[in-house]
């Protein structure tokens, strides 16, 4: 195992800029922001330095990720919570069986109502007026039951959505926070299947 000081100072500086932007943004940069922080003309030349880390034993690196890099010998904090971002969802199954997982970011427990499951990214604009905006990451813990006025997300005729959950006595209607959008109400021929609770948001950038 190399140490620090065997690394030249180009190195060791890309190494604290992956490790800063960890602890700070919650995930790795990517060979692009590598390469605009320290004036490379490339990536190429960016991803060189990161197969040195990565051959040093001090980083690993996922090739099919864009921020691919995890430290190595360097135990996420106690402290912070790492939770996978998940992607596509195929229709008809619960969230979790079969989402890809993106990445994985490393947040303050503080960020959050209750312990998340997961991360989802925000499409659209239906929820403006809670303050989700297209992009952004919500937190959902995994839960069924729900709360009149709570924001969940729900599974729609096999269409994940997020909205607030209000309960009538005839049926459920789904609302969104947007008045460009009118409520969602579900009828017995309808499939409503209730993923996860709310439990926070980040806004990445």
């Amino acid at each position: 195992m190399y140490s620090m000081t065997t690394l030249s100072p180009r190195r060791s500086a890309i190494l604290t800029f992956i490790r800063e932007r960890i602890a700070e943004h919650g995930q790795p940069p990517s060979l692009a922001e590598i390469s605009e922080a320290f004036g490379f003309a490339s990536r190429s030349v960016a991803r060189k330095h990161v197969v040195a880390l990565t051959e040093a034993g001090f980083i690993e690196v996922n090739p099919h990720q864009a921020r691919g890099i995890r430290l190595l010998n360097q135990p996420p904090r106690p402290e912070l919570l790492e939770i996978p971002v998940l992607g596509r969802v195929a229709a008809g199954l619960p969230i979790g069986a079969d989402a890809e997982v993106h990445s994985r970011l490393l947040l303050d427990p503080a960020l959050f109502s209750r312990t998340p499951d997961y991360l989802l990214r925000v499409q659209g604009d239906s929820m403006i007026e809670d303050g989700i905006l297209d992009g952004d990451l919500v937190a959902v813990r995994r839960d069924s039951e729900v709360r009149n006025g709570q924001i969940v997300v729900a599974r729609l005729d096999g269409e994940v959505t997020i909205k607030r959950f209000e309960r009538l006595a005839d049926g459920v209607r789904l609302l969104p926070r947007n008045p460009a959008y009118a409520p969602i109400l579900i009828g017995e021929d309808r499939d409503l299947a209730i993923e996860g609770v709310f439990c926070g948001l980040v806004r990445q950038g």
